[in-house]
């Protein structure tokens, strides 16, 4: 039962991957807007189809107040997350920008342990590093200085951490997955409308087509990215998470016309194979 649902929590966390290496993608697409109009946009489509979900069931948008502190950490650091993610997409290179954010699973990890007290043992801890050293050969920082933007991608990447430690920690307390989008899309709209509407922008057609579509990647991002922590804890799967740099890199070379040299292919190895280690290495400790 345990290695069908890590299965599950894999194979959701593979398409959440690529859902947001496609948000990404949008977000680049859709120019100089200000980062906050770009997140309010992304989240408000998702807060969309969260509430037609909820609409669609029993419980409607009822929930368990005892969860609500956990609710709020998750929206809050989730949001935290998005701007900073979106703020170094807009002021760094998009591979940079989506290697800061692949920071992200080490501190789902560390925060797994340090709230979950979810044990991790050495090969996962190694995995994941390893996975990371992968991911480095494809983006190749070149001495970036820790400016603003490369600060916020960090910032980004610990928000983004803490948020899927909630999302797992509320899965195990029984809150439902459609729940935990909508009340985070809800929240992060309403933080960011004052902000959006105090240095709004006008947007061209194609810029609003970009928006829509990074919304309507990032709900489908949001909603496997919150079933595969209510599968699976942090340990066993954070570490296909890298697979949305693989992603990145092809639909730079489609959209962008960017060409992966050799080390961008070492890198996309190095990556793949520590997963397929990484997968049979957590089935055999099961069998």
């Amino acid at each position: 039962m345990k290695t069908a649902s890590k299965t599950k929590g894999i194979t959701c966390i593979i398409i959440s991957a690529f859902c947001f290496a496609f948000m990404n993608t949008f977000v680049r697409m859709a120019g100089d807007l200000p980062s906050v109009e770009k997140s309010f946009f992304r989240n408000f489509v998702a807060l969309i189809f969260a509430a037609v979900m909820l609409l669609r069931t029993e419980e409607k948008f009822r929930f368990d107040k005892k969860n609500l502190p956990y609710l709020l950490l998750r929206a809050f650091f989730g949001t935290v997350g998005i701007l900073g993610n979106f703020y170094a997409i807009d002021h760094l290179v998009l591979a940079d920008a989506s290697m800061l954010n692949k920071l992200s699973p080490f501190f789902a990890i560390i925060f797994s342990f340090i709230i979950l007290r979810e044990k991790v043992n050495i090969w996962q801890s190694l995995a994941v590093v390893i996975a990371f050293v992968g991911a480095l050969f494809i983006i190749k920082p070149t001495g970036v200085s820790f400016n603003s933007a490369s600060l916020a991608g960090v910032i980004g990447g610990v928000g983004a951490g803490i948020a899927y430690t909630m999302v797992r920690l509320l899965s195990k307390r029984g809150e439902r997955g459609a729940f935990i989008v909508f009340f985070f899309s809800a929240f992060s709209c309403l933080t960011t409308l004052p902000l959006m509407l105090a240095d709004f922008r006008p947007m061209a057609w194609w810029q609003l087509l970009s928006l829509l579509g990074a919304g309507l990647a990032a709900t489908g991002g949001q909603f496997a990215i919150t079933a595969a922590y209510s599968y699976a804890p942090a340990k066993e799967i954070s570490v296909f998470d890298y697979t949305q740099i693989i992603f990145v890199a092809v639909l730079g070379l489609i959209f962008f016309s960017e060409l992966p040299d050799i080390f961008s292919i070492i890198g996309y190895l190095i990556i793949i194979l520590v997963s397929i280690c990484m997968f049979l290495y957590e089935r055999n400790m099961k069998s």
